[in-house]
């Protein structure tokens, strides 16, 4: 937790509390439907929580906005956010639904009014967004068809709607054939260590 305050100076003191139960609940969860690595536990702050709020280093959502976090598997990066912005909407999407069912208990323990979550395939979902998040569910070649037609067409954040995108590796491979407008931000510069060593939030500005 100490590890969350030291990146996040600012947090209030629901935030804080908020922040501070994530891994005994998901400890409790993980020991019946098993949606985080067993090795991961013992760094859960830094490897789930820390890496999940680096697409908050890279941008801040506005108050109004409304984000879909496709894979999100037990909740990431989409419960964290969720934490740090209480006043952005949320829209948590699996298509496993056990890992769907830890989701909304943790987003219930914790009171978090501006989170859902569905048990769906990304392309079952019909709404519009301002921003999709996700953590390394496929290349993206593969998640861009996942998107379309669900972004939408007023910008109010700092950068135009689109995709954020935690990855890692080298990524020159994958965005070769990647036709929109893309920025890769490393991690390591905000958060220093190994883990950080090869992540990156990657930036897809999407066209409406």
């Amino acid at each position: 937790m100490e590890l969350i305050s030291k990146y996040f100076p600012d947090l209030t003191d629901v935030q804080r509390a908020q922040f501070g139960q994530l891994k005994d609940l998901y400890e409790h969860w993980n020991a019946q439907i098993n949606v985080i690595s067993r090795k991961d536990m013992d760094e859960f702050y830094e490897r789930h929580v820390l890496h999940s709020l680096g697409i908050a280093k890279i941008m801040a959502f506005a108050p109004g906005s409304h984000v879909l976090d496709i894979g999100t598997g037990g909740g990431f990066p989409g419960i964290p956010l969720a934490i740090l912005f209480p006043e952005v909407q949320f829209h948590l999407v699996d298509s496993i639904g056990k890992k769907i069912k830890v989701v909304k208990e943790v987003a219930a323990a914790l009171n978090l009014q501006n989170v859902r979550a569905t048990h769906a395939r990304a392309e079952e979902i019909k709404e519009q967004f301002d921003f999709i998040v996700s953590r390394a569910v496929t290349a993206m070649p593969a998640f861009l068809p996942w998107t379309k037609g669900k972004f939408l067409s007023e910008n109010k954040n700092p950068l135009p709607n689109g995709i954020l995108y935690l990855k890692g590796g080298d990524l020159t491979e994958e965005f070769a054939s990647v036709k929109q407008a893309y920025t890769i931000h490393p991690l390591q510069p905000i958060f220093p260590g190994e883990f950080f060593e090869t992540k990156a939030v990657v930036y897809v500005k999407m066209k409406v």
